[in-house]
């Protein structure tokens, strides 16, 4: 009976990854209500119920996917987070799972992480020319770049899309720093953060620094430590990548001073911030919203737009910061998304999902 039930959890829970996959899902979220549990997709912007749950099955299906990615199955009262590999259709799949507990039992969301699909190079942004500028960032040979962006913005496959550019193009040496690797490339040498056996931030960094690198990436920017661990690489002479979640290209500056990085240490590696977000396209088929069952839905349906603050611009924005009178003149996010719209590339409805909303606060 056991192996029965087991056998049956883990067709379940392959089939839920596999429905996500086909329907090119970037999250699953499996949420506990009061009698029963929903399961999710997250398609562009929203989220779809696919099946319903009662509660025991959902409780062992949990526990299968955090025995899977090695987390604590019998802990239920604190988040925890973990990453596996799995094959769909043939193809190599990341996941990475969150757990958080809540008062209806424990809840997971999923990312899917597609590792042979790549987003080519020429095709990181809506608009040409702001790929041309992310590239020309990397023939610097040393500073700090920071990409920011809310999650599912498309700041780490932007990232990886740009390391596995320059690796190819320049023949740098690229070596990422991540906790957790989520998308594993043969062009890059890529360390995982850790703790329990002495690779954390602080120690890896030196071990790289050892290793002759030309470019690092460290994974993302989300404390004191991992801020001043990315600035005092770039002043080593090498150029550091990093992410950020942050509302604006403007907010990173802000973000580090509140991690209490020394400015005259910032001024000195900071290169360049950009913003990004994921806007949907204007349906070449349909006049509105048009359904998930549509040839062109997840193919053609959204696209990266970027801010980008360098130059005379970004120190402005860090004198800003320092509460010293300056003006930045920039094509900011809200600029870029006005103009895809009155090119007739990004839908209306956009706007008021990531300007008005941004305007109003």
């Amino acid at each position: 009976m056991v192996f029965a039930i087991a056998s049956s959890i883990e067709i379940l829970a392959n089939r839920i990854v596999t429905d996500a996959a086909r329907n090119q899902a970037t999250d699953i979220h499996i949420v506990p209500q009061k009698n029963d549990t929903l399961v999710q997709i997250r398609l562009t912007n929203k989220l779809i119920p696919r099946i319903s749950l009662p509660k025991e099955e959902c409780d062992r299906l949990i526990s299968h996917f955090k025995f899977t990615a090695n987390m604590d199955i019998g802990e239920r009262r604190r988040p925890q987070s973990g990453a596996i590999f799995c094959e769909v259709d043939g193809k190599l799949m990341g996941l990475r799972l969150s757990t958080l507990p809540s008062n209806n039992r424990e809840s997971l969301v999923i990312r899917l992480l597609p590792q042979q699909e790549q987003i080519p190079f020429h095709q990181l942004s809506l608009f040409p020319s702001m790929t041309r500028k992310l590239l020309a960032l990397l023939k610097h040979a040393h500073g700090l770049i920071i990409f920011t962006g809310p999650t599912g913005s498309g700041k780490t496959t932007t990232l990886y899309s740009l390391l596995n550019e320059t690796a190819h193009l320049f023949h740098r040496n690229v070596i990422t720093l991540e906790d957790p690797i989520e998308k594993n490339y043969d062009s890059v040498l890529q360390v995982q953060v850790n703790e329990k056996a002495g690779v954390t931030y602080a120690a890896g960094l030196k071990a790289i620094l050892r290793h002759d690198p030309d470019i690092i990436m460290v994974g993302e920017i989300r404390d004191a430590e991992t801020a001043k661990i990315a600035v005092r690489a770039a002043l080593t002479g090498h150029l550091v990548l990093s992410t950020m979640h942050t509302r604006d290209a403007k907010g990173a500056v802000y973000r580090l001073q509140e991690f209490g990085v020394n400015w005259l240490e910032v001024e000195q590696t900071l290169i360049a911030v950009t913003g990004q977000r994921l806007v949907e396209l204007t349906c070449p088929f349909c006049a509105d919203d048009c359904s998930p069952y549509c040839y062109s839905y997840g193919r053609w349906k959204r696209a990266s737009v970027f801010e980008l603050l360098s130059g005379r611009n970004l120190h402005s924005a860090m004198r800003a910061a320092r509460g010293e009178k300056a003006v930045t003149s920039y094509r900011t996010m809200k600029d870029v998304i006005r103009k895809g719209i009155a090119l007739g590339y990004i839908k209306e409805s956009e706007y008021e999902r990531l300007v008005y909303n941004h305007e109003a606060t």
